[in-house]
């Protein structure tokens, strides 16, 4: 998973079975270009995950995610999380939902819904995107975006949202990379020469394609490694899903 976990003083970011969360080898997003995408803190504002909006008071983000509602804050409007721009808006959730199949060992259904206390107001700095129609192909081009970690070894975190332009790849390349470990909701996108990926603290971002979110960032071995390309989860397999969860809370 791509997360960051502080423990104590010392801080273990996790980006799957291996160790990341970041945009490795992108550039800073036109700010706001990427109106969906939220900034998750967990207790005293500390960097936690990322998340896309999908209406007014639903969001979309990873179940390695996963915190008690209490405990999170969802900050919409953002691009330099450090300063206030004057286009945020912070709410807090009211329901945390990780999909009941998620399983925190291979990262199968690695999807979670999180219920607004209030809706989002929409302007040109918050806007929702819309669920994918179809699930990713071979080939497709997508992009990720988050605040994550920027060096493969080391914490360098972003303060800009950061992009990065990613392929799909087939399930034969993916499955060539990681064997079984990759199940029918998951796909692979990124480069197999390495040098550019998501990872710490990326995790539950946005892989948008044609204007649809098709993937939630997930894991990977490492980021950005030659051979190991980001792992997402794959919205397509989850639409009824949500439908059924936004229709009953």
């Amino acid at each position: 998973m791509r997360l960051i976990v502080t423990v104590l003083l010392l801080v273990f970011v996790h980006h799957s079975r291996g160790d990341d969360d970041k945009i490795i080898g992108g550039y800073e997003c036109t700010p706001h270009s990427q109106p969906w995408q939220i900034y998750l803190t967990i207790d005293d504002g500390e960097r936690w995950c990322g998340a896309s909006l999908i209406n007014s008071l639903w969001a979309v983000s990873a179940a390695h995610c996963y915190a008690p509602a209490h405990r999170l804050a969802l900050h919409l409007g953002e691009h330099h999380v450090f300063i206030d721009e004057g286009t945020e808006q912070r709410i807090w959730p009211e329901k945390v939902i990780p999909h009941p199949n998620y399983n925190d060992i291979t990262y199968d259904n690695d999807f979670m819904l999180i219920k607004l206390s209030q809706p989002a107001v929409f302007n040109q700095y918050v806007q929702p995107i819309p669920l994918a129609s179809s699930c990713v192909v071979a080939g497709e081009e997508c992009l990720v975006s988050g605040w994550g970690n920027q060096i493969n070894t080391g914490v360098i975190y972003a303060s800009v949202l950061q992009c990065l332009n990613v392929p799909v790849l087939s399930k034969a390349i993916c499955t060539a990379s990681y064997g079984s470990s990759v199940t029918d909701n998951m796909f692979c996108a990124g480069y197999l020469e390495g040098g550019k990926d998501s990872c710490q603290a990326d995790s539950g971002g946005p892989v948008v394609c044609n204007g649809q979110l098709k993937g939630v960032v997930s894991w990977g071995d490492g980021c950005a490694l030659p051979g190991l390309p980001g792992v997402y989860a794959e919205v397509c397999r989850y639409t009824d899903w949500v439908k059924n969860i936004m229709a009953t809370n």
